[in-house]
């Protein structure tokens, strides 16, 4: 809850995407000199006579399970399996940080299942043999009920390491009590008409991305040109005065409030608001979609027990009430279906809720939106240290 991929929402206090964007880690690499492994365990080896244990232990970002650990429960009545759950993961580069000596060395992280947003710290883990591939011969529902848009993703082609757990879309939010146009383009950020009320993300990917969608650029196909010809439309727009803020999180209540009009934005955030006139849209010229994915460390003590649970989640009906707390984007499309029954048998505020998170595109996009949404570039270590250095520019205003 999105992530972004290189940086290091509404029930509780802090939520993932929060945490997640607060600290501005941009594209911080972990400081640890030690890279580890280099080589991968193919799969038939790493899962010959590995059995259930009957226990689990998975890190997770904090918000991303009801505050009653429902959906753990229920999966525990079902597999025998004893969950041992913890919010520990509140940035990739830090926990990156945290786990890459222990796995370089070939030891335990202590836990068996996490949760790794795409990008430079995920691909880390997939080159230097860090990640256990998957056994897709156990994930059968994985296969049977994924939506098409999470099979074979860019940054894992074949999902041979990973699989989604959610997702989210980096788009626009604009408040129509200040806005009498309809926005959907990009190029609305950086007209003149907005001047000092257009809010930016300072996270330099998301950053970036714009950049390159305002260009035709494709941002997984980008070259370090392309990345300097975004970050000088970038800076005309900082230094017309057009943008207002570089925000971490915060755009939230400035949009809300009218301190800007509009807005680089998360769809988790837009959902979670209380004000009908917030819109969030995905523009014309493409969006972001990011996706926090379910890995197993390949020093897991019990990996097939991770494995059972990665699988349970995509029966629809067991995803169904976790995507009813969390509001981001579930990668079990027939959810929607059940969310939709569920509030025709609710009352009151509940079938209220329901109803809105069966029917919204923030939750669940529709084909035309998702056509339009790209996901992060995957980079080299060198890569990420360019691209860093050319969009920490525009942020810093250098």
């Amino acid at each position: 809850m999105g992530a972004a991929a290189l940086d290091g929402d509404r029930r509780c206090a802090v939520r993932r995407r929060d945490v997640l964007r607060l600290a501005g880690a941009g594209l911080v690499l972990a400081a640890c000199g030690v890279e580890g492994r280099g080589e991968r365990v193919g799969g038939d080896e790493f899962w010959a006579g590995k059995t259930r244990n009957g226990r689990l232990r998975w890190a997770n970002w904090p918000g991303y399970m009801q505050d009653d650990r429902a959906t753990i429960k229920a999966f525990e009545g079902d597999s025998g399996i004893d969950v041992t759950y913890r919010e520990i993961i509140q940035e990739m580069g830090p926990w990156f940080g945290k786990i890459q000596a222990p796995l370089a060395a070939e030891q335990s992280i202590g836990f068996d299942l996490m949760v790794m947003t795409n990008g430079i710290h995920l691909e880390r883990c997939r080159r230097l043999g860090y990640l256990a591939p998957l056994d897709h011969g156990r994930l059968k529902n994985f296969a049977a009920h994924a939506g098409a848009e999470f099979k074979d993703p860019s940054y894992d082609p074949g999902n041979e390491f990973t699989v989604p757990y959610q997702a989210g879309i980096t788009g626009i939010a604009y408040n129509t009590r200040y806005v009498d146009e309809e926005i959907t383009s990009i190029s609305q950020l950086f007209d003149p008409r907005y001047k000092g009320r257009v809010g930016m993300m300072s996270d330099t990917q998301e950053l970036g991305n714009f950049g390159m969608f305002l260009l035709g650029i494709d941002p997984e196909k980008s070259t370090r040109a392309d990345w300097e010809r975004a970050a000088g439309k970038l800076r005309a727009q900082r230094d017309s005065g057009i943008v207002r803020k570089y925000y971490e999180q915060n755009y939230v209540d400035a949009v809300s409030k009218g301190d800007v009009w509009l807005t680089m934005a998360w769809s988790g955030d837009v959902y979670s608001l209380t004000s009908p006139d917030v819109r969030f849209v995905v523009p014309e010229e493409g969006g972001t979609i990011w996706t926090d994915n379910l890995c197993v460390p390949v020093t897991a003590e019990n990996p097939v027990d991770a494995l059972a649970l990665m699988d349970w989640l995509y029966v629809p009906e067991h995803n169904a009430p976790l995507t009813e707390f969390v509001n981001y984007i579930t990668p079990v499309p027939d959810v929607r279906d059940i969310v939709a029954r569920h509030a025709a048998r609710a009352t009151g505020e509940e079938r209220a809720d329901l109803t809105r998170l069966s029917e919204s595109p923030l939750v669940f996009p529709s084909e035309s939106d998702m056509a339009r949404l790209r996901h992060y570039r995957r980079f080299s270590q060198e890569e990420a240290a360019v691209y860093q250095k050319i969009f920490q520019a525009v942020v810093r205003g250098a």
